[in-house]
């Protein structure tokens, strides 16, 4: 869970550090071996790099499926940060000095420049590193080392158990490491709003609910519910299972309580302290931050007052399309409010609020993933191998968590793409919305972008693997998933003009964004004042607009992202339409999209201007 346009073809010196297009200044006095033995040594220097990152972190390697380290947790501590981010600036300054840019391969030049970025980036970010709140409603470590133990670390044989419970038991070590980088952050006067921590507090104590927590209990806590269910699928001697399930007790009694308790202690102190200010103007050198936070998402240099009309902008366009399909179904009043308020409240688009809902709810998000793969060859030459599986948001998590989102699968196969849907409440969960959020975390959005670029060969891992050294660009992922959700319009779907308003209403929703995440955290607007601004510009329910707001709180800019990167993509899209005439395929236009992986905006449009001009100049090669 927490983490653009750039409009020009050429890369500035002021992102990539280069005054001119790198990507086309192969020196023809280099000979094909020269350029070939050069290109493998940046290759192989990038994916050491990569490979290194990985080794001194075990939960990423259990991400991708490795399980060299499998009982261990990561450290968080600033002592290690401050030793990845000198190793960072070590790996730069290797680049630099022992790769010469001109011998490399087009592709591998990209790889280079992708490198220099994204490292430059995190480098230029670490001045900030105290500013955001490591525990909050949406995601961190209280939240995030259960979710990773339910579907992330998998039981395959006793030995996986075994380290299940070593994990367990070093659940401790990373809560202390925890607790120390908040009281640092209080030193600091950064502390989550107010509103946070009974949420917090309240998703902590989740986890010590059941049994072996409280031995009066008639149900597993959380943990024990996932470690028991595991280890049945083992056939396990009874004996073994019952030593194997007597020890995770132990661990979650003698080293996981104790984390929880620790946390709820020192946050329960820390809640009186919180104050109400909402955005991270609050914070030191605050403008700044949220400056850089805005760049880093965007991979733009848009100033807040730009963002923020743009989103001015659309949401007027969004909401003149809504009247449209008021007239098309003929509500009877003419005011965008009235008929608002009628896709709140009317009965006919939620299913029932109990289990028979939840269930029936799942069953039409994958009878819609599965119907838009039937489709996928009139929009893509390649297309995932990885399957994806829906699933609602586990019980201890659901009452903070977001609407909707996914989790990458395993590069090796060994766990599935996964879109996760928050079914708490059913009375929130609009189904003329589910094409578009399908469309959006499963096929063709987020499943097909992550699942692609995992798959890529030849790629370095640091760009098949983006974000998890570095590389992850929320512009261009978001981007994607948004405009996923029109794309099925342009091909047909969203047939009932409820789900056509239910996309236009997820759009909407994108472009309000811009509006109150620049208003929260430059504009210094209330927590309530942004609130009261969805309330009066979408038909999001009371709860979804409260809710949304406070995700935006605790994650500054990364809601800007989704809109700014969609434009660009279908910029690009018309541009190159404009360009090409008949030879455009939008195949071909999705493929360069994609098979870079996760890019910088202003590289993106580089690829596609690239693309056009070597299609309008035949007998050349397609990048």
């Amino acid at each position: 869970m927490n983490r653009i346009i750039i409009i020009c073809l050429l890369i500035t010196s002021l992102l990539l550090g280069c005054k001119e297009n790198q990507s086309t200044k192969l020196t023809t006095s280099y000979t094909p071996e020269q350029i070939k033995t050069a290109s493998k040594k940046a290759n192989d220097f990038f994916d050491a790099a990569f490979d290194e990152y990985v080794s001194r972190s075990p939960m990423t390697q259990t991400y991708l499926g490795i399980k060299t380290d499998y009982t261990k947790l990561d450290d968080i501590s600033p002592e290690n940060e401050a030793r990845e981010i000198d190793s960072l600036k070590a790996k730069l300054a290797s680049l630099k000095k022992n790769i010469n840019f001109e011998m490399l391969d087009e592709q591998t030049q990209l790889s280079y420049r992708l490198f220099e970025y994204g490292a430059q980036l995190k480098i230029d970010g670490y001045q900030y590193q105290w500013h955001n709140y490591p525990v909050n409603q949406m995601f961190g470590t209280h939240a995030d080392l259960p979710a990773f133990m339910i579907n992330i670390h998998t039981v395959k044989d006793s030995n996986d158990a075994k380290a299940y419970i070593a994990r367990l038991v070093a659940f401790q070590d990373v809560f202390t490491q925890l607790v120390k980088n908040l009281k640092i952050r209080e030193e600091k006067q950064i502390i989550a709003p107010k509103f946070v921590f009974p949420m917090v507090i309240s998703d902590c104590k989740n986890i010590l609910k059941g049994i072996p927590f409280e031995k009066n209990s008639k149900v597993k806590s959380t943990l024990l519910e996932d470690f028991t269910t595991k280890i049945a699928t083992l056939k396990l001697a009874p004996a073994q299972s019952q030593q194997l399930t007597k020890q995770a007790e132990q661990a979650l009694i003698a080293n996981v309580q104790p984390a929880y308790l620790q946390l709820i202690s020192y946050l329960e102190q820390l809640e009186k302290k919180a104050d109400t200010k909402d955005g991270v103007w609050k914070f030191p050198d605050g403008n700044n931050y949220y400056k850089y936070a805005l760049k880093a998402t965007t991979t733009t240099d848009l100033t807040p007052e730009q963002i923020y009309q743009t989103g001015l902008s659309e949401v007027a366009r969004i909401h003149e399309e809504m009247r449209g399909v008021m007239k098309q179904v003929d509500f009877k009043s003419d005011s965008l409010k009235a008929f608002f308020k009628f896709m709140k409240n009317d009965p006919q688009f939620y299913f029932p609020n109990n289990k028979e809902g939840k269930q029936q709810y799942l069953a039409t998000a994958t009878a819609i993933i599965d119907t838009m793969r039937m489709h996928l060859d009139d929009l893509f030459l390649t297309k995932p191998k990885a399957a994806i599986v829906v699933k609602p948001v586990e019980p201890f998590r659901e009452q903070s968590a977001g609407t909707a989102f996914y989790q990458d699968p395993a590069p090796d196969g060994s766990r599935p793409g996964i879109y996760y849907v928050n079914l708490f409440n059913m009375t929130t969960a609009a189904n003329y919305e589910m094409e578009a959020l399908a469309y959006h975390e499963g096929i063709p959005g987020h499943h097909m972008q992550l699942s692609i670029a995992q798959e890529l060969k030849p790629m370095p891992k640091f760009r098949k693997y983006g974000g998890y050294y570095i590389g992850y660009y929320t512009a261009y992922v978001e981007g994607w998933a948004l405009y996923s959700e029109q794309l099925g319009k342009e091909i047909g779907f969203y047939k009932n003009p409820y789900s056509n308003f239910g996309r236009l209403s997820m759009e909407l929703w994108r472009a309000c964004r811009l509006v109150v995440d620049v208003g929260l955290h430059d504009k210094k607007w209330t927590r309530e004042a942004a609130i009261k601004y969805l309330q009066d510009n979408t038909p999001a329910s009371d709860l979804e607009c409260k809710k949304s707001i406070e995700r935006y709180i605790v994650m500054p800019s990364q809601a800007t992202a989704y809109k700014v990167g969609m434009m660009k993509i279908l910029e690009l899209r018309n541009a190159a339409k404009a360009a090409l005439k008949d030879q455009f395929d939008i195949r071909e236009f999705h493929d360069v999209v994609l098979k870079y992986g996760s890019v910088p905006l202003d590289v993106l449009q580089e690829n596609v201007h690239l693309w056009v001009e070597r299609k309008k100049n035949k007998g050349q090669k397609n990048p």
